[in-house]
C-alpha cells in the first residue's frame, strides 16, 4: 500500500467516527479511558524505569527535558537531504505546507535560504523515520502514555537572518494552536539537527510557567513584521528567559503550556530542527468557538481552505494526525 493510499484511509477512519466534543475549556478534560498510573508525587509522568527519578523531578518543577543524543546522524542527515530535497522541488510537496521568512521574501533568496518551516511531514517515507523511532518513542511515552498521536510535525530551519529580526519566534505556548486536551498528555520533541546557540537562535524557555494556564496570543507588533502564525503572549517580549543550546542529535521534550521561543540567527549558516507534538490517543477535542483559541481557529481554517481543504479546526488536526504506537482511542 503506499503513503497516499494509507494517509486516505486514516483520514476517513477519522472523519467518519467523529468523537463526542467535550465543550468546557479547562487544560484538562476528565477521560474515563485515560490511563490512571501517574503517582500522586508526579502529574505530568508516568511510572516506568526510562526517566530517573531526577529527570521526572525536574520536568515536574521546569516543563521540559534535555536528552543528549536520541537521534543519530545518520537519520538526522537524511532528514537534512529530504529539506532540501523539497526546497528544490526534487520532491512534489503534496500536502506538506512549505513556509517562507516574510522579510527573505524580499530578496534574492532561494531554496535554503527562503523556506523556513516544512509542516504536516508525517506521512513523508524519510522524515517518518524519525516520527516512528523507537528510541524517541520510548521517551514520549512517559508524558503521553502508551497510546501515542503524532499531531503537529515539522521541519524548522533557520535560515541567516535578513537584518529584519524577523527569524525570531516570540514567546509563545503551543497549547494555543491545539484543540485537544488534557494538556498535560501533550509533549514535544525537539530534536537539534546541528549545534544550536545563542548566535543562531537557540530556542528559550521560561522554567516552570508550565503551571500555568494558557494566554492570550497575537501577531506581536514587530517593526519588520512577523511570519505567519508566529503568534505570541503579548507582554512577555522582555521576560526572562533560560537560553537552551544544544548538541546535534540533542532532544528537548516539553509541556505545551510551557512559555518558549527561539532567537535570531545572526550567523551566515543554518539552525535547523526537527519536531513533533504527540499526544495520548486518550485525549479529547474540545470546542474552542468563544475561548481565546477562537481567532486561530479561524486563522488555521482560512489557511486549510486556500490549499483546497474545507474542514473545520477539529478536523485540521485530524487530517495532520497518525498514530504511531499503541491504539487509537478517541483522537
Amino acid at each position: 500500500m503506499n503513503m497516499t493510499s494509507e494517509r486516505l484511509k486514516t483520514l476517513h477512519r477519522h472523519l467518519s467516527c467523529r468523537q463526542p466534543i467535550i465543550t468546557a475549556y479547562p487544560n484538562q478534560v476528565s477521560a474515563a479511558t485515560y490511563p490512571t498510573y501517574t503517582s500522586n508525587e508526579f502529574r505530568y509522568t508516568f511510572n516506568n524505569n526510562k526517566l530517573t527519578r531526577s529527570q521526572r523531578q525536574f520536568y515536574e518543577d521546569n516543563g521540559y527535558l534535555v536528552i543528549p543524543g536520541i537521534v543519530d546522524d545518520g537519520l538526522i542527515e537524511e532528514c537534512r537531504l529530504r529539506f532540501l530535497d523539497y526546497c528544490d522541488g526534487r520532491v512534489p510537496k503534496g500536502n506538506v505546507t512549505v513556509m517562507k521568512d516574510i522579510s527573505l521574501l524580499k530578496t534574492n533568496a532561494k531554496g535554503e535560504y527562503l523556506i523556513n518551516k516544512l509542516q504536516n511531514i508525517v506521512w513523508d517515507e524519510v522524515f517518518a523515520k524519525y516520527f516512528l523511532l523507537d528510541k524517541m518513542l520510548d521517551y514520549v511515552e512517559c508524558f503521553t502514555g502508551p497510546n501515542i498521536m503524532a499531531m503537529h510535525t515539522m521541519l524548522i530551519n533557520k535560515p541567516p537572518d535578513s537584518g529584519k529580526e524577523t527569524s525570531q519566534h516570540p514567546p509563545h505556548q503551543d497549547l494555543h494552536y491545539f484543540p485537544f486536551r488534557p494538556a498535560d498528555r501533550i509533549v514535544a520533541s525537539w530534536t537539534a539537527m546541528e549545534k544550536v546557540t545563542k548566535d543562531n537562535g537557540c530556542l528559550f524557555v521560561v522554567p516552570g510557567s508550565h503551571k500555568g494556564v494558557l494566554l492570550k496570543h497575537e501577531y506581536p507588533k514587530l517593526k519588520y513584521g512577523v511570519n505567519k502564525a508566529y503568534h505570541g503572549i503579548q507582554g512577555h517580549e522582555n521576560v526572562k528567559r533560560l537560553e537552551l543550546p544544544m548538541e546535534k542529535g540533542d532532544t528537548v521534550f516539553f509541556h505545551p503550556i510551557l512559555i518558549h521561543g527561539s532567537g535570531i540567527n545572526r550567523t551566515k549558516g543554518f539552525r535547523k530542527a526537527i519536531s513533533c507534538h504527540y499526544a495520548a490517543s486518550e485525549c479529547e477535542y474540545i470546542d474552542v468557538h468563544g475561548t481565546i483559541q477562537e481567532e486561530v481557529a479561524m486563522e488555521i481554517e482560512g489557511m486549510a481552505k486556500k490549499m483546497g481543504l474545507v474542514m473545520d479546526f477539529q478536523d485540521v488536526w485530524k487530517y495532520r494526525s497518525r498514530l504511531v504506537r499503541g491504539q487509537a482511542i478517541n483522537l
